[in-house]
C-alpha cells in the first residue's frame, strides 16, 4: 500500500481522540479519591532524582519532577501526563488502523473500543508507568506496521526508539522485545537480520535505555530482588484460569482482539501485518507461562483491535458491513458504560462498593494477594493518605522546638513514606526516611532522628530499635483502605538505640530487612 492509498484520518476519530483527553482531565477534576499509593513513590523518586543511580527505570521520576517544577503538586497537575500519554496512545491506534487500510468506520470502532476498555481507562488516570508502557509497545507495533508498508529503514529506528523509551519506563519492555524477535523470525521479515537495521534498532534501544541499565549495575541489580518478591507475594498464586478469565471479562473488547488476530493470520489483505499477530500471541503465551499479571498483556490489544476494525470495514457486502459495524459499536459502547466505574474512579467508596457488589464479579475487587475487598484495590489504595499525614502533623505539633529540629519521620511502607514526603512539605514536617523499597536508596538523611516519629509500625515490630521512651500517639482508621492501611499507628520513639545512619549500615550488612 502506497502513501497515497492510505485512507484519511476520519474527523470522527479525531473527535474521539480529543474526547479521551477531556474524559481523563474531567476525571481528575471530579474524582472523589486522592493520589494512589504507587504515585507517592514516583513523586518521591522525582524529588530524590539520581538519573544513573535508581532502582527503577527513571522516566517516571523525570516526568514527576518536571510536573512538579512546571505545574506544581496539585492533584490535577499530576493527571495531565497520563492523560496526554493515553491520548497519544489512542491516536497511534487510529494511525495503525489507517496503515492497515481502515477507513472512518474502522478508525471509530478501534477508538471506541480503547476509550471504553478499563485496561486503558485507569492507567491514563494514574501517574504510573503503566500507560507509558502501553504507549511504547503501541509505538513499536506502529513502527512494525509502517515497515510492512514501506522498506524505509527509518521505521527500524522508530522501533528502536520505542524499545529504548520502554526500557526507561518498565523492564517489561524486554518481553515486548522478545515477542517482536519471535514474530520477525516467524515471518519473511526475518531476512532483515542479514542486514544492519535490526541490529541498529537494538543498539539504539540500549543507548536510549542506558540509564536504567546503569542504575541496575551500580545498585547490584535490585530488580532481581523486586521480581523475586513480586513472584513470592503475588505472581505465584495466579493460575491460567484467573489469567484467561480476566481477559474474558473484557467482553466485546476481548472478542475483537481474537477476531483481530485471526484476521491478521488469514485475511488476504491483512496477512502482510501478521507480525502483529505473532507479537500478540507470543506475549499471551509468555505471560501465561511466567504467571504475569493479566494486565501485562494490555499493550498488545490496540493493534489487534485495529486489525479487527479494519476487517469489519472491509466486509464485501455493504449490508453485512453496516450491520456488523453498528452492532460492534453498540456492544462496545453498552458494555463500556456498564464497566465504566471499573476503569474510572468516578464513584465514591460507598456507591462504588454497592456497584461492585451488584456486579458480583470478585475479580473486580480482588487484591494482588487474593483478598476480597469492598472496593477495587486501586481505589482502596487512593484513600486515607491525607488523614495519615494530618495525624503525623498533629503529633509533630506536640514536640518542643528542639525536638522538631532533630526529629525524623519514618514510614513503614513506601505509600506511607511517600504520603508524608509529599504532604509533609506542605505541612512543614521533618524529613521522611524509610527502609521500604526505593526509599532505602534515598538514604537516611543527616538528622539524628531523636525523636523518631513512626507511621505504620506497631510496638511489637520494633525488633531492631529499642527506645528509652515509646509512646503510641495516635491511630488512623479507615475501613475502606486495604487491610494493612485500615488501622495505622503513629508512635513517638525517644532515645532510639540507633541513629538512622546506623540503621542503614545495619541494613547494608544484612542484619535488618
Amino acid at each position: 500500500m502506497t502513501i497515497r492509498e492510505r485512507p484519511r484520518l476520519a474527523p470522527v476519530a479525531l473527535i474521539l481522540v480529543g474526547a479521551k483527553f477531556v474524559i481523563h482531565i474531567l476525571a481528575g477534576l471530579t474524582s472523589p479519591y486522592e493520589f494512589h499509593r504507587d504515585e507517592f513513590l514516583y513523586f518521591a523518586m522525582g524529588t530524590h532524582l539520581r538519573l544513573l543511580h535508581m532502582d527503577f527505570p527513571p522516566l517516571i521520576a523525570l516526568l514527576s519532577e518536571a510536573t512538579r517544577v512546571m505545574l506544581g503538586t496539585s492533584f490535577l497537575a499530576y493527571r495531565i501526563v497520563p492523560a496526554i500519554a493515553g491520548t497519544v496512545l489512542l491516536l497511534l491506534t487510529v494511525l495503525i488502523v489507517r496503515e492497515m487500510g481502515g477507513r472512518g468506520t474502522a478508525q471509530a470502532i478501534a477508538a471506541l473500543t480503547l476509550i471504553f476498555c478499563p485496561l486503558f481507562l485507569r492507567p491514563a488516570v494514574l501517574f504510573q508507568p503503566v500507560v507509558l508502557d502501553q504507549l511504547w509497545w503501541t509505538l513499536g507495533v506502529y513502527a512494525l506496521v509502517r515497515l510492512e508498508n514501506s522498506e524505509d529503514p527509518k521505521w527500524w529506528l522508530l522501533l528502536g526508539a520505542a524499545g529504548g523509551l520502554g526500557l526507561l519506563t518498565k523492564f517489561s519492555i524486554l518481553f515486548f522485545g522478545f515477542a517482536v524477535l519471535v514474530a520477525l523470525l516467524l515471518t519473511p521479515r526475518r531476512r532483515a537480520f542479514l542486514g544492519p537495521w535490526p541490529w541498529i534498532a537494538m543498539a539504539m534501544a540500549l543507548v536510549i535505555g542506558l540509564p536504567s541499565v546503569i542504575g541496575q549495575l551500580t545498585l547490584g541489580f535490585p530488580v532481581l530482588e523486586q521480581m523475586a518478591g513480586l513472584q513470592r507475594g503475588q505472581l505465584d498464586r495466579i493460575t491460567f484460569g484467573e489469567y484467561f478469565s480476566f481477559h474474558l471479562l473484557m467482553g466485546p473488547a476481548f472478542a475483537l482482539g481474537v477476531i483481530g488476530i485471526v484476521a491478521l493470520l488469514v485475511h488476504r489483505d491483512l496477512r502482510r501485518y501478521r507480525v502483529v499477530a505473532w507479537v500478540a500471541l507470543t506475549s499471551f503465551v509468555l505471560f501465561a507461562v511466567l504467571k504475569g499479571k493479566p494486565y501485562y498483556l494490555g499493550p498488545v490489544y490496540p493493534a489487534v483491535w485495529a486489525a479487527a476494525a479494519t476487517w469489519i470495514d472491509r466486509m464485501p457486502r455493504p449490508r453485512v458491513r453496516t450491520a456488523l459495524a453498528g452492532g460492534t459499536v453498540a456492544l462496545v459502547t453498552a458494555y463500556g458504560f456498564f464497566t465504566l466505574p471499573m476503569g474510572l474512579p468516578i464513584l465514591g467508596p460507598e456507591p462504588m462498593a454497592r456497584y461492585a457488589k451488584a456486579v458480583g464479579i470478585t475479580a473486580v475487587v480482588q487484591t494482588n494477594w487474593g483478598e476480597i475487598l469492598p472496593l477495587p484495590q486501586d481505589y482502596a489504595d487512593m484513600l486515607g493518605w491525607k488523614e495519615k499525614a494530618a495525624a503525623v502533623a498533629r503529633v509533630v505539633e506536640t514536640l518542643t522546638p528542639e525536638e522538631r529540629a532533630r526529629a525524623v519521620l519514618y514510614g513503614a511502607n513506601y505509600g506511607q513514606a511517600g504520603a508524608l514526603d509529599l504532604y509533609g512539605r506542605r505541612l512543614g514536617l521533618p524529613p521522611v526516611i524509610s527502609l521500604a523499597g526505593s526509599f532505602y536508596f534515598f538514604g537516611p538523611g543527616n538528622r539524628p532522628g531523636d525523636p523518631l516519629i513512626l507511621l505504620g509500625v506497631e510496638p511489637e515490630d520494633l525488633n531492631t530499635i529499642t527506645c528509652k521512651s515509646l509512646e503510641l500517639a495516635a491511630r488512623v482508621r479507615d475501613s475502606w483502605g486495604v487491610p494493612g492501611e485500615q488501622d495505622v499507628p503513629v508512635m513517638i520513639c525517644r532515645g532510639p538505640s540507633v541513629t538512622p545512619k546506623e540503621l542503614w549500615g545495619m541494613r547494608a550488612r544484612g542484619s535488618v530487612r
